[in-house]
């Protein structure tokens, strides 16, 4: 298990820092070859000189996850790179307004949390899976949320874009079932990350209050269970949301 990456490309999205970050070094520490995506050129410089400091193999590339030019040519440039790419996890996203009743939420900010969550992840799909087909493998995972599934209050945008990546795994998934490319989801609870750093103390609050277990998750927590969903050994699971909610999730 400790080399299950070997020879391995893997795409990770939102990848300078907090889960995306934790994910591409437990993905390196296990043999992966990374590329990492992120829209911010400067703690994503950062990231990847750390990971070459570890003796890892990785290149990075600025992308706005929301622009499909950008993705299209970042995929281009792994793709002339490495020559393949066998894992995506796209774990860029944001949260929007928090403790926002939907009166009070502004559409130019639904917009932007939709153009990432949303768009974004249908993009970053679209196009990794085109270069998934040539080689007639994949696997993809996508970061869905507990509040996609049971809804946020006060968190409108966020809570309805991860909704439709529960549907935009599900859908895909489908249609790729035949194939030796797999498509699945992950449903975190509140995890202590950079994201949440502007997330009200009221709107932590009630989320915590929410999860059995009474407490955040971790990064290495999610990135254990991410490097689970898109190894070699999951191969009867396509389509699935997994849940990693401190005992929050219902169903």
């Amino acid at each position: 298990m400790d080399r299950r990456f070997e020879n391995k490309i893997a795409l990770v999205t939102g990848a300078a820092m907090g889960i995306g970050k934790a994910v591409a070094q437990r993905l390196a520490k296990e043999g992966a070859m990374l590329a990492l995506l992120d829209s911010n050129a400067g703690l994503l410089k950062k990231t990847t000189d750390d990971f070459r400091e570890k003796g890892f193999i990785v290149e990075s590339y600025i992308t706005d996850i929301s622009d499909e030019a950008q993705v299209i040519e970042s995929v281009l440039q792994v793709e002339k790179q490495w020559g393949k790419i066998d894992i995506l996890v796209h774990a860029a996203g944001i949260v929007g307004p928090t403790s926002t009743k939907i009166t009070e939420y502004s559409t130019a900010d639904f917009d932007l949390v939709y153009r990432v969550n949303l768009k974004g992840t249908f993009l970053i799909t679209k196009h990794i899976i085109k270069l998934m087909e040539k080689a007639g493998f994949g696997r993809v995972l996508l970061f869905a949320s507990i509040g996609g599934k049971e809804g946020n209050p006060g968190m409108v945008g966020y809570s309805s874009t991860k909704s439709a990546v529960i549907g935009l795994v599900k859908a895909v998934g489908k249609e790729y079932a035949t194939t030796r490319i797999t498509v699945n989801g992950i449903a975190p609870a509140v995890i202590e990350t950079p994201m949440n750093a502007d997330t009200s103390k009221e709107q932590l609050a009630y989320m915590v209050s929410k999860i059995p277990m009474q407490r955040l998750g971790t990064v290495e927590e999610v990135a254990a269970m991410c490097c689970f969903i898109v190894s070699d050994e999951n191969s009867f699971s396509t389509g699935f949301i997994y849940d990693i909610s401190g005992g929050r999730a219902t169903y």
